[in-house]
């Protein structure tokens, strides 16, 4: 078992199964990467050029991260989060990519996102729900005004994006949904039982999914990261006055990840085509 300072919010991944990333030598000017990259998975070859993609909490950490990295290898994105002036920022700076306000909490704004990004490609291919926020509170501290407003955002949003897109997946004969749950949901951990059972919810909703949307050529799949070197932190909802749970002892954690890394495991996850991704093999232990 591994255990870590409380005072961090745990992200994790499942274990990302590894593909092989060839790229092409002649690197974009702005990005320094390839804009036709072709992974190879199993003996199969995919390309994720022109694949449209909605990313959700797309201004900043790993939504941010990830959707720079699919907009690199030539993936056609859909840049989702409350503040307009950032994605549209980042927008000018990555190719064929779209800037969709939206609040991922609200229902009418979230199918009318979607109905954005189909008006202005024509499909979509993957969905990424990346758009969330962290809870600490002890259990009977929980404040349930607040409990419910994680909620709407960690579980009720991505719920509902997935409702809107698997019909147009489902008419345009294929898809994929990623969703980004948290390590916290592998363990049980002091000061974050609200958070880590959203975040196991939204994994039952994922594995489910999967399993009704095979026969329509839907995957869905659920990644899980580790600490992240984001904002996050700084954002997570706490009750209590700030008053975090210590650990009685010292242990050792590992190093926190860069949004980059946790990007890339997320791109590996989506060629795989796994059930569930880990940020790191040695997640797999934990409890």
């Amino acid at each position: 078992m591994v255990k870590c300072d409380y005072t961090f919010s745990v992200y994790l991944m499942e274990e990302g199964l590894c593909a092989i990333i060839l790229l092409c030598n002649n690197y974009n000017q702005h990005f320094g990467i390839s804009t036709h990259p072709t992974f190879l998975h199993e003996g199969k070859a995919m390309e994720l050029q022109n694949k449209v993609i909605i990313v959700t909490g797309a201004s900043s950490g790993i939504g941010l991260a990830t959707a720079k990295l699919l907009a690199q290898n030539g993936a056609k994105v859909a840049l989702v989060a409350r503040t307009k002036y950032k994605l549209e920022e980042f927008s000018k700076k990555l190719p064929n990519s779209l800037a969709v306000p939206a609040d991922m909490t609200k229902e009418n704004q979230i199918r009318e996102m979607v109905a954005k990004v189909v008006n202005h490609y024509g499909r979509v291919d993957i969905l990424i729900n990346c758009a969330g926020r962290g809870y600490d509170a002890l259990i009977e501290k929980i404040n349930i005004e607040s409990f419910h407003e994680i909620f709407d955002l960690d579980v009720v949003g991505p719920l509902i994006a997935m409702q809107a897109v698997i019909p147009i997946m489902k008419k345009q004969g294929g898809g994929m949904i990623v969703n980004i749950s948290s390590g916290t949901a592998l363990m049980y951990l002091p000061n974050m039982g609200g958070y880590s059972s959203l975040k196991r919810a939204l994994g039952g909703i994922s594995l489910t999914a999967r399993e009704e949307l095979k026969k329509d050529n839907i995957i869905v799949s659920v990644f899980y990261p580790y600490i992240t070197l984001t904002d996050f932190e700084k954002n997570t909802l706490r009750e209590d006055d700030g008053i975090e749970w210590q650990e009685e002892h010292n242990h050792e954690y590992r190093p926190p990840d860069s949004a980059e890394y946790v990007a890339k495991k997320i791109m590996e996850g989506i060629i795989s085509e796994e059930t569930e991704v880990l940020a790191h093999d040695w997640m797999k232990n934990i409890h």
